[in-house]
């Protein structure tokens, strides 16, 4: 605006000077005009100037609402916390076996500190030689068990050698099926399960020939899934 009165003043000394007195009163107004013309093209309406104030705010408010959305917040991991699930540590055996290559001593020491199989229907020990002819009863089939139980103990965890280096499992007698014998492995063998129930159905029926079958109360028993959670 100033620069406008400016131009006003200059122009009036120049017309003053140039021009005669009669014409000067004209010369000013239409000189009047011209600058309000180029003043109001120069200076936004007041529409104008509330709809970009207006529009300065919303573009404010969007800028602060992307920034809001875009925070990130990274964890410093304070509230962390390792959760220990009681069943897969209790599944984990940290037992310091010995080796194959040991004494004898050395694995019936460590041996000595975890308890045997716990034997089921247990009867006295029938020996008898194979190809004996037992009758098929209960009570002969449990006795001739708990003979092979020790006959053909290095496949099992009943001595404190054997529980050294890490074989736990046990055979225990279930029921009978007619002449069908069900049986049950159990703890941790070496060798592989069917192997062991085939050993065990060996001797059975070497003595006891009536047996037509040895059988396992669970197919899951001579799966590998089995002897490793054992």
């Amino acid at each position: 605006l100033t620069s406008y009165v400016l131009h006003y003043i200059i122009f009036y000394r120049i017309i003053s000077i140039t021009m005669p007195a009669r014409s000067i009163p004209s010369m000013l107004l239409i000189a009047s005009c011209a600058m309000l013309d180029s003043a109001n093209a120069w200076m936004p309406s007041a529409t104008t100037l509330a709809a970009q104030r207006s529009a300065s705010r919303s573009s404010a408010t969007c800028a602060g609402s992307m920034a809001t959305t875009t925070t990130l917040r990274l964890s410093d991991w304070s509230n962390f916390d390792y959760l220990e699930d009681e069943d897969d540590l209790e599944s984990i055996d940290s037992t310091d076996y010995a080796k194959e290559e040991d004494t004898q001593e050395d694995k019936a020491r460590v041996g000595a500190s975890l308890e045997p199989p716990e034997i089921i229907n247990d009867a006295e020990a029938i020996w008898v030689p194979a190809g004996s002819q037992l009758p098929l009863d209960e009570d002969t089939v449990k006795g001739v068990l708990s003979a092979c139980r020790e006959e053909i103990g290095t496949l099992f965890g009943y001595t404190a050698e054997n529980r050294g280096v890490g074989i736990t499992g046990g055979v225990d007698f279930v029921e009978m099926d007619g002449p069908i014998v069900i049986l049950r492995l159990k703890g941790r063998f070496w060798h592989q399960r069917e192997t062991v129930l085939d050993r065990v159905t060996s001797y059975l029926v070497q003595r006891i020939p009536e047996i037509i079958d040895v059988d396992i109360e669970d197919a899951w028993q001579l799966t590998d899934e089995a002897n490793n959670v054992a």
